[in-house]
């Protein structure tokens, strides 16, 4: 499928796609045109990978992970390691985001007009 069409079916802009594969994260085929074209399998590993910028993870980090989803031979104690780390810090941000919401939770409740 065409750059325009992975657009269409990810929800993703033209011009992340393109920051995707500069990054190594998502990879397409020249046509003789120039004209980038994505396997059908991009809709989901486009799907993924904005599930996981949303998570606070760096491109770098993705970049690491994604191979390891599909080959478990490649899953190595240092990964490990750094995908504990990164759920470390993405369950803190859960704890913080509670602790906001609890707040303005209360707020509303005493405040609302």
């Amino acid at each position: 499928m065409r750059i325009g069409d992975l657009a269409t079916a990810t929800g993703a802009s033209a011009r992340s796609l393109r920051y995707y594969e500069e990054q190594g994260l998502l990879a397409s085929e020249r046509t003789s045109g120039g004209q980038r074209h994505y396997p059908d399998s991009a809709i989901e590993r486009v799907s993924l990978i904005q599930s996981l910028l949303a998570a606070g993870l760096s491109s770098s980090t993705i970049r690491d992970v994604l191979p390891c989803i599909t080959e478990e031979a490649i899953r190595t104690p240092w990964l490990a390691e750094r995908l504990r780390a990164e759920l470390g810090r993405v369950e803190e941000q859960i704890t913080v985001l509670h602790r906001t919401r609890t707040i303005l939770a209360d707020l509303v409740e005493h405040y609302a007009v």
